[in-house]
């Protein structure tokens, strides 16, 4: 292997692979870098080589990055933040976020109840900055975390990594949604009877078994599972019409059901309430912008 000296590298380079890896695509990077598109084509051939990888193979929907290039983009985007903080430094009451971005890790269903709440959030303190919602849960989040590829995270825990510190925002609850069509008038709650009777949607990364089952288990009852999905988004499209109903966390049933027009009642089941926890990696010298992300989220959370 050739011994490389960073003074021989371009470090423009890396610039032009963030991009890539970002945008997998060359013109979308070639826009994002307000350069031509064949500098980028010409930077790439000069990253193949200081590499000696591929780094990103044409596929029929753009530009996929190779093992390696996935290995290095962790790497490269914190060099460049550190290199964004450092310019930071020299008026620290600027603000400067143009160009940065925060990478958060959180299910549908919060996204669904505090996107919005956070985008507003974080644009009142740090103008500019671009927030990325990234699909994630409990069973996955630490290792996401760990691998650099989440910032933070926002789950119903997950957060046991010895490397990674959390905060708790919270606790929630189960909620029923269901087409108010389908109640008699006046009515605010079901049985337990009437509960297991209607046909029900399980919103699940698994698909099968859902906290639902389990308490229904102990009680020795069972229901009808018409169909699974991992979306809580779904919901209002798989409900209205139907006598169906989703059991699901309270802080997404209350937002789709007001956005949606659905019905909103206590499960009738003893569920146990659940941490809503925020976690990212420990730091000696955590970042500021996403220090000030955190300081978003945590007041999104009452």
């Amino acid at each position: 292997m050739n011994t490389m000296n960073i003074a021989d590298v371009d470090l423009n380079l890396l610039k032009v692979f963030e991009a890539l890896h970002d945008e997998v695509s060359a013109s979308r990077a070639a826009l994002r870098l307000g350069v031509t598109q064949s500098a980028v084509s010409a930077a790439l051939r000069r990253l193949r080589s200081l590499y000696g990888d591929p780094l990103f193979v044409r596929t029929g929907r753009g530009l996929a990055p190779t093992l390696r290039a996935n290995q290095l983009k962790p790497l490269i985007s914190e060099a460049l933040n550190k290199c964004r903080q450092s310019l930071a430094l020299l008026d620290p009451t600027a603000g400067q976020y143009e160009g940065r971005a925060v990478t958060l890790g959180l299910s549908d269903d919060f996204e669904i109840a505090y996107g919005r709440r956070l985008i507003d959030e974080v644009q009142r303190r740090a103008p500019r900055l671009r927030l990325i919602f990234r699909q994630t849960h409990s069973q996955i989040v630490a290792d996401a975390l760990m691998e650099r590829s989440l910032d933070l995270a926002i789950t119903a825990g997950g957060f046991s990594e010895r490397m990674l510190s959390r905060q708790v925002l919270g606790e929630g609850d189960y909620q029923c949604l269901l087409d108010p069509a389908s109640l008699a008038p006046g009515q605010n709650s079901l049985s337990v009877e009437a509960f297991v009777a209607r046909e029900q949607i399980l919103v699940s990364s698994g698909g099968f078994i859902g906290i639902v089952d389990e308490a229904l288990g102990n009680l020795g009852l069972g229901r009808r599972v018409s169909a699974s999905t991992t979306h809580f988004a779904a919901l209002p499209f798989l409900l209205k019409g139907t006598r169906s109903l989703a059991t699901i966390p309270g802080h997404a049933a209350h937002a789709i059901a007001e956005l949606a027009g659905l019905a909103l009642l206590p499960c009738p089941l003893p569920l146990p309430r659940y941490p809503i926890e925020l976690g990212w990696r420990t730091s000696a010298q955590p970042d500021p912008v996403v220090l000030k992300v955190r300081e978003a989220i945590t007041a999104c959370f009452p």
